[in-house]
């Protein structure tokens, strides 16, 4: 009997690459899974890993059968009631699965497949193919950011940087170098024993005799230049090189004015918890600025933006006008990229309208990209018509969407920052 003894090496996790595949394979099925959770959970569990359940119908393998083979005659039985093409009812009656009915004793099946996903693979699947839209600016960052880049050979270096063919090129140049006189004076010896012909006087025994001692002192001192030398080797070199990285800052501006109720408020911070997550998921360097208004903005605290309980007037010039004059001090946009997130029920106090549309126009022309979110599921209100207005002169940076309820976040999140397809 034969042993198999799998000794490689791939840590605690042997199932790896196995579980890879089932997750590429089910990725549709776990998707769906994903975004129903989602929309269920709290703020707070919103990032930990999820039971994915995948129906059995969905888990059926290809199943290939051998027919009988051969040329066979069949004669099959037609009917008087139906003709090709024709629509078969479905049998009335059966079960609908819903448990209802009475208990048998007879018959079998198979429950759904349920595993556990890890909180890693959660949020994979929950920003996949996400990304904030136009991060085309470049600066160079800190000296921490850099890259290495090849930079030709070196005779010095480790191990693992060892140019096998340049080592040998250059060891062939070296032999060619050192042996090419002797190689040269050995090809003159040999054809001078060639010219020799039987019989030789002993003049030209004995001159035959030293050529052929020289030709063996030649070839003893050619076959001792060494293969291979420690001055042939050649290391693959790579220098430090600064690595220029996108410099970006997301405005989180939310209103928590007194129309706000906090049905609306809980759903409005659900979204910019998502936000929160996807960012400091995809990306390592990006700074993120809270902004809370109702009659005055205030910068605030990620612990006060999403826990605190303020309410008050609306004028919503305050929060546009703090995030303008944040970026003049803070951020200049033609070194950083600027994103603003805003989420409001889209009242206004109706003498503000005009202020707000005087602030927008010198905004976005700074920012890359710039999105709206109206929540509450109301008709729309004064400031939805003010940013659609604006939307027709700044199509390629501001996008709007209506949230109605907390099932609608992740799907309007998703439509917000999906990846776009370049051409």
């Amino acid at each position: 009997m034969a042993y198999i003894i799998d000794r490689r090496l791939n840590s605690k996790n042997k199932s790896t690459v196995n579980r890879q595949r089932f997750l590429k394979r089910y990725k549709k099925q776990i998707q769906k899974s994903v975004s129903d959770a989602v929309n269920q959970r709290g703020i707070t569990d919103m990032e930990r890993g999820d039971s994915i359940t995948i129906p059995k119908q969905d888990i059926s393998e290809p199943v290939f059968g051998h027919g009988q083979g051969g040329k066979r005659d069949i004669v099959h039985v037609g009917n008087k009631e139906f003709l090709a093409g024709d629509q078969i009812p479905r049998p009335e009656g059966g079960s609908s699965g819903n448990g209802a009915g009475d208990a048998s004793d007879s018959g079998e099946g198979m429950d759904d497949f349920v595993f556990q996903i890890s909180q890693s693979e959660f949020l994979e699947f929950m920003f996949e193919d996400l990304e904030l839209p136009h991060m085309v600016k470049r600066q160079l960052l800190d000296s921490d950011s850099f890259r290495y880049k090849r930079a030709g050979f070196s005779q010095a270096g480790s191990p693992n940087k060892l140019n096998i063919v340049r080592s040998l090129k250059s060891a062939h140049a070296r032999k060619i170098a050192l042996g090419g006189k002797k190689r040269r004076r050995r090809r003159e010896l040999k054809a001078q024993l060639l010219a020799f012909v039987d019989p030789l006087s002993e003049e030209q025994q004995s001159q035959k005799r030293a050529i052929e001692a020289e030709i063996m002192v030649l070839t003893r001192k050619i076959n001792a230049i060494p293969f291979i030398d420690d001055y042939d080797l050649r290391y693959n070199l790579s220098v430090k090189v600064p690595q220029p990285s996108p410099k970006a800052v997301m405005f989180c501006v939310m209103d928590v004015s007194g129309s706000m109720t906090q049905e609306i408020k809980d759903t409005a911070k659900r979204f910019f918890f998502l936000l929160y997550l996807f960012l400091q998921r995809q990306y390592e360097k990006i700074e993120v600025v809270f902004i809370c208004h109702h009659t005055v903005a205030t910068e605030v605290t990620e612990e006060d933006f999403f826990y605190s309980r303020e309410t008050g007037g609306t004028v919503v010039s305050s929060a546009l006008k703090l995030t303008q004059e944040i970026i003049e001090a803070r951020y200049p946009s033609n070194e950083w990229n600027i994103y603003v997130a805003q989420a409001s029920d889209g009242d206004n106090w109706q003498a503000d309208i005009s202020k707000c549309h005087n602030i927008m126009q010198q905004l976005l022309p700074l920012v890359q990209y710039f999105t709206y979110v109206e929540m509450g599921g109301r008709e729309v209100q004064s400031l939805w018509h003010l940013y659609q207005d604006l939307q027709r002169d700044f199509s390629h940076c501001f996008a709007m969407s209506q949230v109605k309820n907390n099932a609608d976040i992740y799907p309007v999140f998703r439509e917000l920052f999906k990846r776009k397809t370049t051409t």
